[in-house]
């Protein structure tokens, strides 16, 4: 399986894409903020672990852009319970 990650700032989103499917967390961006709004497995991809992959990624991302984070998202909040290394990026 192939696998690309991207910042897709014209749509406001990161995407995983694979298998010709996309995966996606969509954000709003303010001067040294990022707040995820929602996350969105389609159902082909359900089951092998791309929303944990996706949500990794995410992360990660803002992570590497130096910005605070502001979590609206149920499924990225659920996942940051499971991994507290991200918890540094709360804002």
């Amino acid at each position: 399986m192939s696998e690309t990650f991207r910042d897709n700032e014209a749509h406001s989103r990161f995407e995983l894409e694979a298998d010709g499917a996309i995966a996606f967390v969509v954000y709003r961006k303010s001067a040294d903020t990022t707040t995820l709004v929602h996350t969105e497995v389609p159902p082909e991809l359900g089951g092998r672990g791309i929303g944990s992959k996706i949500a990794r990624a995410t992360l990660e991302a803002v992570r590497a852009q130096g910005r605070k984070l502001i979590v609206k998202c149920e499924f990225i909040q659920g996942f940051m319970k499971k991994h507290p290394e991200y918890d540094d990026l709360l804002g």
